[in-house]
């Protein structure tokens, strides 16, 4: 799949999600899915209060209908939308139940761990059963496969609702999620091109151009937010993608972001749980550049410039 057909993916889920969002605006209002704010995140964001949110519908239905119209619904196809879709729902239920019950907080966290591995359970049991690399994983740099044998799944599903947990951190500020996923896919769009994953290369550059399409009215001031149903459905797709090309160690580099978010969110816990004394001043650690002075639009754009230099490593050492 050469550069133009990757540009005229792009350009296809770009349309239909810069089309479609703006037609599922009067929808969320209707029923009234407004977004809770927490209220120990930054005062700042008080003012979002109410803004439509599970526009992540937008940027699914884009990548579905882009994917088998441009690819068509062969295994593998069907395997990544499958994964893609599964934590779309999972997080749109999620949503639901935050609007229903209108509170920030939606199912319990064992209740979405639960689901979240045994979707990524069989996305692993999948990859390991079908791909031609077996139970071999890719290690970057060193140019090597590593063969893991019965920790493949184990392994597998904890890179994956990693991934998805550490996008969903990530969406906390106007266009960051969308607009570092629309670059991270891109990448990977790159690299399915280049070592010739028809598939997965379709797939990401769906989803590049669904998010940038999504960005038009996900950009500050947000007219709309993805909500869980998006984020766990990007966290999800990326994921599902990289393990089908079998550079799931290669994404924690080039989606360095995501780590970042995660990290800080674990180190924060654990000093405060151990010292009683907190690390960042607020985490997710895009919270705490805003509560050092930073304006918001100031953070998303070194986090899309961050992400942008991760992926031209990562691209340098897959």
């Amino acid at each position: 799949m050469d550069y133009l057909q990757i540009g005229i993916t792009t350009a296809i889920a770009f349309v239909i999600a810069a089309v479609g969002t703006p037609m599922l605006l009067p929808v969320l209002r209707r029923i009234k899915a407004g977004q809770s704010i927490r209220e120990d995140g930054p005062q700042s964001h008080m003012v979002k209060s109410g803004t439509p949110t599970m526009g992540g519908l937008a940027i699914i239905g884009a990548v579905v209908i882009t994917c088998l119209t441009a690819g068509g619904a062969n295994r593998d196809m069907v395997i990544i939308l499958t994964a893609f879709v599964a934590y779309g729902a999972l997080g749109f239920l999620d949503d639901f139940v935050k609007v229903s019950m209108k509170r920030n907080l939606g199912l319990t966290a064992k209740q979405k761990l639960a689901l979240q591995i045994l979707i990524a359970v069989g996305l692993a049991y999948y990859q390991s059963r079908v791909s031609v690399y077996g139970t071999t994983v890719y290690i970057p740099i060193v140019n090597q496969y590593l063969d893991f044998g019965i920790f493949y799944i184990p392994f597998i599903a904890f890179v994956v609702v990693s991934m998805v947990n550490a996008v969903n951190l990530t969406d906390g500020l106007d266009g960051l999620a969308s607009g570092v996923t629309m670059i991270v896919a891109l990448f990977l769009a790159l690299v399915g091109s280049t070592y010739g994953f028809t598939t997965t290369t379709i797939f990401c550059a769906a989803l590049a151009g669904a998010c940038i399409g999504f960005l038009l009215y996900n950009r500050h001031p947000a007219k709309v937010f993805m909500g869980d149903t998006g984020s766990l459905a990007l966290g999800g797709g990326i994921a599902a993608a990289a393990i089908m090309m079998n550079i799931e160690l290669v994404i924690p580099i080039a989606g360095g972001v995501y780590v970042a978010e995660a990290f800080s969110v674990i180190l924060q816990v654990v000093s405060y749980k151990t010292r009683r004394k907190r690390i960042f001043k607020m985490a997710p650690l895009h919270h705490h550049f805003e509560l050092s002075g930073w304006k918001e639009t100031k953070v998303v754009g070194v986090f899309w410039l961050a992400t942008f230099l991760l992926c031209v490593v990562g691209f340098l050492i897959v």
